[in-house]
């Protein structure tokens, strides 16, 4: 009923919107500390800086954290677990190509020196290893994982509650957020979720 700037909303108006409300609305459904997500993705996104590589995976790595916590208060009729599932796509993918991009440098480098020294073991093992930037990209995608089974936790949790509250009156009272249906339709969703995790654990 009373918004800073009105719809329909450009990215920018949107994280202004974001911006200008946390503190009264947003603070209140998500983790505060998500403020500095929101001016970070404004920062970068609605400046008209130019975004390399490496910071456009921060930026969807960022986001993939904005989507995560809004997905403990609904699914928005399913639109941020698509949204979510296609900022995660193109963040594989970007990190992907980062980590060839590094390991192909690295390499190079590690022909060079071997070209103009005298190769012995110790030597050989110290041109092995990748570049430190490498180690960055790994640990990132170390923590998105964790931020998808961190998800998949706390969507479990959510809709269990709510099944258990709908089969057992007696159960303590809990705010409910959807319908028995939608929290059986969200389990399935979630089945289909945790197999593909472990797919991917398995490659």
């Amino acid at each position: 009923q009373i918004l800073y700037l009105k719809p329909p909303w450009t990215l920018a108006n949107l994280l202004k919107c974001y911006k200008k409300h946390w503190m009264a609305v947003f603070g209140y459904v998500v983790p505060r500390n998500l403020l500095s997500t929101v001016e970070c993705l404004y920062k970068h996104l609605c400046t008209g800086k130019t975004v390399d590589s490496s910071t456009a995976a921060i930026l969807l790595q960022e986001s993939k954290k904005l989507f995560h916590a809004f997905s403990s208060r609904s699914d928005y009729n399913g639109v941020l677990p698509q949204a979510y599932a296609e900022v995660n796509k193109l963040h594989q993918t970007l990190t992907e190509d980062l980590s060839e991009d590094i390991m192909v440098v690295s390499e190079n480098a590690t022909c060079e020196k071997m070209e103009a020294t005298t190769p012995n073991l110790q030597n050989c093992e110290e041109e092995k290893k990748l570049h430190p930037s490498f180690h960055v990209a790994q640990e990132n995608r170390h923590q998105e994982i964790w931020s998808v089974l961190e998800g998949v936790w706390n969507t479990m949790n959510l809709y269990s509650i709510e099944i258990f509250q709908k089969l057992d009156p007696n159960a303590v009272a809990v705010t409910a957020k959807s319908s028995f249906e939608e929290a059986f339709l969200g389990l399935q969703k979630l089945l289909a979720a945790v197999n593909d995790i472990r797919e991917g654990i398995s490659r």
